[in-house]
């Protein structure tokens, strides 16, 4: 799954060829078809376990401790510090779902949906207890994954800032978003 990760993520799903992965890891085509049956399920398998850890992260760091604000602030450091530290997976997991055949793309969406929900229901809470002021809680909710999941696009390893800081300020940016006022603590 590696080799068919870093595969993807240089060339894209639809330029790797099973003998590019297998070749990568090691293996013949034959050996790779014993472990699954097509280069679609390699990404399925990639896809589902990327969603379902994103899934885990941020359903653990909204059911933590302190206010709304507080467990934003943790869920977004940590899912766009996962992002940044694992870009070449996340990339991969976040921009080939097209590739996907029907059913796992249908498993992917049902995880992506479950994950954008648990970041609205946050929102919501914040909202109701009047530390989050938005005009609409489904459009703010989108919007905090887009800014996580975006980071793949462009961070690589080695960046700076490095990916703790980076989910630390895009943090304090979904803050801001969500009407919450901060103190302006970033360097220039």
């Amino acid at each position: 799954m590696a080799a068919a990760v870093d595969a993807f993520a240089e060339r894209g799903f639809h330029a790797t060829t099973t003998r590019d992965i297998a070749t990568a890891a090691g293996m013949s085509p034959a050996a790779l078809y014993v472990h699954f049956p097509s280069k679609a399920a390699v990404l399925a398998a990639i896809s589902r376990s990327g969603h379902e850890h994103a899934l885990d992260l941020v359903a653990t760091a909204a059911a933590g401790h302190g206010d709304p604000a507080a467990r934003m602030s943790a869920l977004v450091a940590e899912f766009v510090a996962w992002h940044a530290t694992r870009h070449r997976v996340a990339r991969v997991v976040q921009y080939e779902l097209t590739a996907l055949p029907e059913a796992d793309h249908t498993a992917v969406a049902s995880l992506r949906r479950r994950t954008e929900a648990v970041v609205r229901e946050l929102i919501e809470e914040g909202v109701r207890a009047g530390v989050f002021r938005v005009p609409d809680v489904r459009t703010a909710a989108r919007a905090v994954m887009s800014l996580s999941v975006d980071v793949v696009r462009w961070y690589r390893s080695g960046g700076k800032p490095e990916p703790a800081e980076l989910g630390a300020r895009y943090a304090q940016l979904v803050i801001a978003m969500l009407g919450v006022p901060i103190e302006n603590d970033l360097e220039t």
